[in-house]
């Protein structure tokens, strides 16, 4: 097993793509925490993996909030007594319009839960990872942190910011043997993605942009993730994983 006996918080994995990793995770020896809003699809995500004999549990947390982050980071490490692996994959996307249309609360709500979330999540967990000698933070960037897309104003700009918040922490943490990497998915057929894509143009786009011509299962990013918070990965630090399809050779 790649993950035995490792512990991992993982954010936004009610559904999607960190439903499926919680799942793989978890297959591969992880015992899993997870944060989310979704009280019912997170238990869920939770049964699926304890009916596989898997180690999960689920601590209700609105990532938009500093002390439910806070009480996430300290319940698994009250539980479990330290954290390999910190998961920021909670994640917004913005309302699909042009950027004189946005709102200041649409603006606020996506970097809110894209990015500002990862800043608060990784200031809580890395004293506690400095102090045990080591860790991994991977964060759910996107295809459209390095590629621009009509339409998407603040989700881009969240996801471009993700990509470097993380370079910052792999350079300013690698001495303490912490790791940082963004896996950068293309378009999934997840939830928020499929509700995006019901606008016949806007899908026809996304699925254009992809030289497999179809969307990701999110276990085929599951897999990405997998690889960059293994010890396959232990010389991987402050890079970008695309698991996109060919979106980015297009």
């Amino acid at each position: 097993m790649r993950l035995k006996n490792k512990i991992a918080v993982i954010t936004g994995a009610a559904t999607g793509i960190g439903a499926a990793t919680a799942e793989l995770f978890a297959a591969e020896g992880a015992r899993i925490v997870i944060g989310d809003i979704n009280e019912v699809e997170a238990s869920a995500t939770v049964n699926r993996i304890q009916n596989a004999g898997g180690d999960a549990s689920f601590v209700a947390t609105d990532v938009e909030c500093p002390e439910q982050i806070q009480r996430l980071i300290q319940f698994a490490i009250t539980r479990h007594g330290h954290i390999d692996v910190l998961h920021n994959n909670a994640a917004c996307f913005d309302s699909n319009c042009p950027l004189h249309e946005t709102t200041e609360a649409q603006w606020e709500q996506t970097i809110n839960i894209n990015l500002r979330s990862i800043y608060l999540a990784c200031r809580t967990v890395l004293p506690a990872m400095i102090q045990q000698g080591g860790g991994v933070i991977l964060n759910t960037a996107s295809v459209l942190s390095v590629v621009g897309a009509p339409n998407f104003a603040a989700y881009t700009a969240s996801k471009g910011g993700i990509v470097q918040l993380t370079r910052s922490i792999a350079i300013d943490y690698g001495r303490h043997g912490i790791r940082a990497n963004a896996l950068c998915p293309g378009i999934t057929a997840s939830p928020l993605a499929l509700e995006s894509m019901k606008n016949p143009e806007h899908r026809k786009y996304l699925l254009d942009m992809t030289v497999l011509g179809r969307a990701a299962n999110p276990k085929e990013i599951a897999y990405g993730a997998l690889f960059l918070v293994s010890d396959e990965a232990s010389y991987v630090t402050g890079t970008c994983l695309f698991v996109d399809g060919g979106w980015t050779c297009m």
